[in-house]
């Protein structure tokens, strides 16, 4: 039980997966503009990472690595990976076609996101069990999603505040996500010696 406590917590807070790792930045800094954007965007990361780090750990383990042939191992996770986002895109579209359409251009790019490609082999690497990998995948998941809320919430803020005409936009999005880089890696602390 301390072992999983273990993992969720590191991979949302000591080793978030955009402030600590950096990865997934792109969406982070599109979708990132509007609360209800970064929501929807985290609850289709969560489900499409979760899912993807299940048929991923499980094609590796018991297809890629008997057969030999572990060198397939990136291409083989971005075609379960495209296709479980197509899936997703799919459905979103049915089910929610305001979040739909809010999500936009980056729905399909959670196929390029890094961080779902990255947790895919991260657990592969750290030799989990399919409940570990699952775990891991969903907390790295709410990681990203508390990323990207609380960037959306500052986001928002810095939109109705005065700041100078040269920081306005991109400029004091950077400074702002590179601040909370540095606030989320203090969760690691520090190690002498």
């Amino acid at each position: 039980m301390i072992e999983y406590i273990s993992i969720i917590v590191t991979a949302i807070f000591v080793n978030n997966i955009v402030f600590s790792q950096f990865l997934g930045i792109c969406p982070f800094l599109g979708v990132s503009r509007k609360l209800s954007g970064a929501v929807g965007m985290g609850m289709a990361v969560n489900f499409v990472m979760a899912l993807s780090t299940a048929v991923t750990w499980m094609l590796q383990y018991f297809i890629l690595t008997p057969l030999g042939i572990g060198y397939m191992q990136t291409i083989a996770f971005i075609l379960v990976i495209a296709a479980l986002v197509q899936m997703l895109e799919i459905v979103l579209k049915k089910i929610n076609p305001v979040l739909y359409s809010a999500l936009g251009v980056f729905l399909p790019l959670i196929t390029t996101n890094c961080a779902v490609l990255g947790v895919a082999i991260i657990v592969i690497q750290k030799n989990f069990d399919l409940l570990q990998s699952v775990v891991y995948a969903i907390s790295t998941a709410l990681g990203f999603t508390l990323a990207l809320i609380v960037f959306a919430g500052i986001r928002e803020q810095l939109a109705i505040t005065d700041i100078p005409k040269s920081m306005r936009g991109v400029p004091i999005a950077l400074i702002c996500a590179g601040l909370l880089a540095m606030a989320f890696m203090g969760f690691a602390g520090i190690t002498i010696g």
